[in-house]
């Protein structure tokens, strides 16, 4: 019988499988052949002329680039080209010189750095003396623009590849958060810039019919562009009374919607702004809200409900203050945009929002057109997952810490963990999709021992992990550090810790509580305290996981690990370096920082 995953209709897996119970097994057997091949008398299909090699090299934080990179690779192949994908840590600078045509997809982390998996090859090209004449190319960034260094490892890669002789044939294209239509334009540009090839289909193959129906997959896709609207179903608050934070465990319901997750993987949640950060902005560009509005793909609302569901309306960046520039003669805000104002201008846009700006540079407001010109799309969210698929059928489970904080004198808070937090109620729906991330999985055999670092809510994925294996009966050893603020109020799942350290799903557990002495304890500390302990995991094949803070928290547990790997080890600091390296290399160290 047909499972129900599978990608058809209801109404078609039960003609499917009517069908299917009376046929004989050499029935079956023709018509798998025939659906393989496409050819009604059985004979085999001509083998396709191989067109040019082009190589689709990306690198990837949370999975986007990858994807991009596998669509790329289709895409391309229907135009003729012989298409292959490669990550960026799976390829040496130097073999740049075997290509000829190339097509890069790189994201950028942070505040312009590389993604994990491609820090090793942009180091490398960075500084190589190699030269690559015959290596055409272009490139396809990814970034953010509320960040200053918006697309800057595309960005490097590309003044990169030319100052090494190779040939751009397409300009560089940089994408924003929502990067899909912008991925689109350079792609059919990039590939009409190689030129034609022999072979192409021009679009995809069409689906053999059968019985008056098509067997092309009828599942609905939940991305980005087409949430499903989840519900709620349990939300538990995490800290003690008394405690400085506010962590929410979440417990969202799947049913209906045929979304699948690993252990690893991210949920995104699509949020709403807040009433009162709508209503500020309104009030800034002295608007009612009622004024009618155009958004590409979502046609005329009003402004409060574009405010409200499409636009970013908090995230100030120098991108919204030059769009702005254009709506004001402010010789303010010139002088901020200025070159050699970037202290100023890095100084002015921590903890303001864009409602601050058109105060600040607007004091007559502006109409609704302008502002909603110069605000991008409301960008989702990715949020570790928290549970296992096999432990909560049905279910995904998130950790999610609320943001709130003052700046110049105002409240501010997180656009999406206070959406969940403070506008959604238990039976409420709201809209998700699953985040595949294939950098940070669990070793492939369950006898490996994995050692788990991720205070706060970067345990979310480490409750999935352990939940997993003990589901799964796998025997590995598994170790756990955990932090937070104060082991009375912010011990997350405690109790759950425990009955996993009773029944053997985890073999050990050590904590650091920052605020429950004098002293500072983090859980870089509690690493170098069991230094000998875990340089021997390592030694034994422990695969390493961080989760968590990406600006302190992953950068000093790093630190520790090349010190602890140096001393126990008995290594030099270019050794251990190299010894870190590898670990990455082999995937045994994966990271999921933000």
């Amino acid at each position: 019988m047909l499972p129900e995953h599978s990608p058809f209709s209801p109404d078609q897996r039960r003609i499917l499988q009517d069908l299917l119970a009376g046929f004989s097994p050499a029935q079956r057997f023709w018509l798998g052949g025939y659906l393989s091949a496409g050819d009604p008398a059985g004979s085999a299909p001509a083998a396709p002329v191989a067109g040019p090699k082009l190589t689709v090299l990306y690198g990837t934080e949370s999975g986007n680039s990858e994807k991009l990179a596998d669509l790329t690779v289709k895409e391309a192949k229907k135009r003729g080209f012989s298409a292959t994908a490669k990550n960026m840590s799976d390829l040496a600078v130097a073999d740049l010189g075997k290509v000829e045509n190339l097509l890069v997809i790189v994201s950028t982390w942070g505040d312009g750095d590389p993604p994990e998996t491609a820090v090793a090859f942009h180091k490398d090209l960075m500084s190589t003396s190699l030269t690559f004449p015959k290596l055409r190319y272009s490139v396809c960034a990814l970034g953010d623009t509320s960040y200053e260094r918006f697309c800057q490892t595309g960005k490097d890669v590309d003044a990169r590849l030319e100052s090494l002789g190779a040939t751009r044939l397409s300009p560089r294209q940089d994408c924003d958060v929502d990067y899909e239509d912008s991925h689109r334009s350079w792609l059919t540009a990039a590939l009409e810039a190689f030129g034609p090839v022999a072979g192409a289909t021009g679009g995809a193959a069409a689906a053999p019919a059968f019985g008056g129906f098509s067997f092309a997959p009828s599942a609905t896709v939940y991305d980005r562009k087409n949430p499903f609207a989840a519900e709620l179903s349990e939300r538990v608050l995490l800290n003690g009374r008394g405690t400085a934070k506010e962590t929410w465990h979440y417990e969202i319901s799947l049913e209906g919607s045929g979304i699948s997750y690993e252990p690893g993987d991210a949920l995104a949640i699509v949020p709403q702004n807040a009433p009162d950060v709508v209503e500020g902005i309104l009030k800034a560009a002295k608007l009612t809200g009622t004024e009618a509005v155009e958004l590409n793909g979502s046609g005329t609302k009003s402004l409060a409900e574009a405010l409200r569901d499409d636009l970013d309306i908090t995230a100030l960046s120098k991108q919204v203050l030059t769009k702005l520039q254009a709506f004001t003669k402010s010789k303010n805000l010139t002088k901020l945009l200025a070159e050699d104002s970037k202290d100023q201008l890095k100084d002015y846009l921590w903890g303001r929002w864009i409602a601050d700006a058109i105060a600040d540079f607007l004091p007559k407001g502006l109409s609704a057109a302008d502002l909603v010109s110069a605000l991008r799309k409301l960008p989702s969210r990715l949020y570790s997952i928290a549970s296992s698929p096999l432990a909560h059928p049905g279910e995904v489970h998130l950790t999610v810490s609320s943001v709130r904080y003052n700046a110049h004198g105002q409240p501010r808070k997180g656009v999406a963990s206070t959406y969940l937090a403070d506008l959604v109620g238990t039976g409420d729906r709201v809209g998700v999709y699953a985040n595949e991330n294939k950098n940070f999985r669990l070793p492939a055999s369950g006898d490996t021992p994995v050692i788990m670092i991720g205070p706060g809510t970067g345990v979310a994925p480490f409750r999935a992990f352990v939940e997993h294996r003990a589901a799964l009966g796998h025997a590995g050893k598994s170790w756990l550090f955990f932090g937070d603020q104060r082991y009375m109020y912010d011990f997350l799942y405690q109790v759950e810790w425990q009955e996993h350290l009773k029944n053997g799903a985890l073999s050990k557990l050590d904590v650091a509580f920052s605020r429950d002495q004098p002293e500072k304890v983090y859980v870089q500390h509690r690493m170098h305290d069991r230094a000998a302990e875990l340089y021997a995991w390592l030694q034994e094949g422990a695969h390493l996981y961080v989760c968590g803070d990406a600006s302190r928290m992953a950068h000093d547990v790093n630190e520790a690990l090349l010190d602890i790997v140096a001393k126990q080890g008995g290594k030099s600091k270019e050794a251990a370096e190299a010894y870190v390296e590898e670990l990455k290399k082999a995937k045994r160290y994966q990271r999921d920082v933000y």
